[in-house]
């Protein structure tokens, strides 16, 4: 019975069960679903499931292979995940959104036709907009109706792309598109703002740290890897790819390194870890298709675990700002320990998740003679190290003492770090099982001489740069400050001049009422003028003369008119 049932249609039923349930009894539940998923992934066969005909296309509600299936797995253990770090709370808001959120994400990883990952891709917008909101804050509201328009623009884009590649090919089969038709560029447009592609960015870092700590954990994970997933289905090989991705991995490293909010800073790197992706789809090779997988199932992990610690740091302080912060250590031990595990996962050291995947990328663009992809790639790798793998812990944790000494963060909430925790250092220790999830088969040792040298090398010399910037007062301090990025465009900007156009119309339209105003008024006065009680058109001796004479007339007519007959 289960295994009729499309992906994520699990938690999407169990969403609207959940405000219904008492608190334990609704933890467990919740618990629960995420598992019994992973475990209906494990029975499903690949190949097409409930296909039918409507208007003439072929629906295929959902689809099952390797690529679909190790993003399915990953959402399902994030979401697990998710679910323990948040069980401190009791927000039946943020709870039904959150599954409703991952169990859209799911099924539109699996659907088989644009019209049902347009369904699925909307529903994704829908709800992760109420996880936003249910950061419960003015900024968070703005933030959340800005990041709608932007989620449901996309959704429109996808609309119209699927419809304009239905006229040209007469299939809506969710499969290879290209960029050979204007439905395709439309696509990949729609799959671009998800992804976050350069100036189309802003709304993960205008939205994302709004939401709450617990909020922002289940935001990380979904969106954004789906698109990946979507541009790996329909764009694999795309030679614009590469560059759009290398693009991404470059630019937000100098603006993380200015950010003082340290929730913003892992936003850019989320920035910066997506484009790594997008680059391997680009490249296209099995070898770099494999790579983008993997560093998609890693990603989620490390990232939620950076999260994770600073949304245990935000809760126990009430700030997530690096100038407000340090010498946290010595109350928050373990927080730290969890902290450094995804600062090394990210920053790709050998042992850890971020080495095993992240290095698949950086082979698949040696392989193909990429020589400036990679050499971007490489600076982008030793600048993630810099800005998430030193920056995060060290200002957080150690540079000033702030003063502050907080309680050691929820159990739960050490749980879930350290689960993640352990899948980061497991999958960089011993990565075999998850390339055995991957599309292609993996002929692909992360762990060769040239591999590891190489990466310890970027390591350190990133490390070196930290400490004699950090030692010559030459590394930008930790203050209070407004990062400006494209977003200024939307939430600025175009703000000011709707305001002034607003006020050059409101102004044109109050002329011309004057004036029309004015024309009217003239001719009612010049009426009652005429007609009025003391008007020359109502005096009585011209209105009795012009009687008397149409008297006689009449009676002339009269006469003659009987003397004819």
């Amino acid at each position: 019975m289960i295994n009729s049932l499309p992906p994520g249609l699990i938690l999407l039923i169990g969403a609207f069960l959940v405000p219904f349930l008492p608190g334990r009894v609704r933890s467990l539940f919740m618990l629960a679903l995420p598992l019994l998923g992973i475990w209906q992934l494990t029975q499903l066969g690949h190949g097409d499931y409930g296909a039918m005909s409507l208007f003439g296309f072929q629906l295929v509600h959902f689809n099952v292979d390797k690529l679909s299936l190790v993003f399915g797995y990953i959402f399902y253990i994030a979401a697990f995940i998710g679910i323990v770090y948040a069980l401190h709370k009791d927000d039946r808001l943020e709870e039904t959104a959150a599954l409703a959120y991952v169990g859209a994400a799911i099924g539109a990883t699996f659907a088989g036709d644009f019209i049902t990952l347009f369904v699925y891709w909307e529903l994704t917008a829908i709800t992760s907009v109420f996880i936003v909101w249910a950061g419960r804050s003015p900024r968070a509201y703005k933030a959340g109706q800005r990041y709608l328009i932007i989620q449901v623009t996309s959704g429109v884009l996808l609309a119209a792309g699927a419809i304009v590649r239905a006229n040209e090919t007469g299939s809506i089969t969710f499969e290879n598109i290209g960029l050979d038709s204007p439905g395709g560029l439309l696509i990949l447009l729609a799959f671009g703002i998800k992804a976050a592609f350069p100036l189309l960015h802003n709304w993960l870092q205008d939205s994302y740290p709004e939401a709450s700590e617990t909020g922002t954990v289940f935001l990380s994970a979904f969106t954004t890897k789906l698109a990946v997933y979507a541009l790996a289905r329909g764009f694999a090989g795309t030679e614009e790819l590469i560059w759009i991705g290398v693009t991404m991995t470059a630019f937000p490293i100098f603006y993380a390194v200015i950010e003082n909010d340290l929730r913003r800073v892992l936003v850019y790197s989320l920035n910066n870890q997506v484009g790594f992706m997008v680059a391997g789809v680009g490249i296209g090779t099995e070898l770099a298709l494999n790579g983008a997988a993997a560093h998609a199932f890693a990603h989620i992990l490390y990232k939620a675990l950076l999260l994770m610690s600073v949304g245990a740091v935000l809760l126990r302080t009430g700030t997530a700002k690096g100038s407000e912060l340090g010498g946290l250590y010595k109350t928050m031990p373990w927080t730290l320990g969890f902290c450094v595990v995804g600062s090394a996962s990210i920053s790709a050291f050998p042992l850890f998740s971020g080495f095993v995947t992240k290095t698949m990328i950086l082979a698949a663009a040696a392989e193909q003679g990429l020589v400036i992809p990679y050499l971007i790639l490489l600076f982008a790798s030793a600048g993630v190290f810099h800005h998430s793998g030193i920056k995060i812990p060290f200002f957080t944790f150690f540079a000033h003492d702030s003063g502050k000494r907080p309680a050691e963060a929820p159990l739960n909430m050490l749980i879930a770090m350290g689960l993640a925790a352990a899948l980061c250092i497991g999958i960089g220790v011993y990565p075999a099982p998850l390339y055995a999830l991957l599309p292609f088969p993996v002929e692909y040792d992360p762990y060769t001489l040239s591999h590891v040298v190489t990466d310890l090398q970027l390591l350190l010399f990133s490390a070196l740069a930290f400490a004699v910037l950090q030692r010559t007062g030459l590394y930008p301090p930790e203050l209070r400050s407004t990062v400006l990025d494209f977003d200024w465009f939307y939430r600025r900007a175009a703000v000011s001049v709707c305001r002034t156009i607003t006020q050059w119309l409101s102004e044109g339209l109050a002329g011309i009422y004057s004036d029309f105003s004015s024309v009217i008024k003239n001719i009612i006065t010049t009426a009652f003028r005429l007609h009025g009680p003391d008007g020359i058109m109502a005096r009585t001796n011209a209105v009795g003369g012009s009687v008397a004479i149409i008297i006689v007339l009449l009676t002339l007519f009269m006469l003659v008119f009987y003397m004819q007959v």
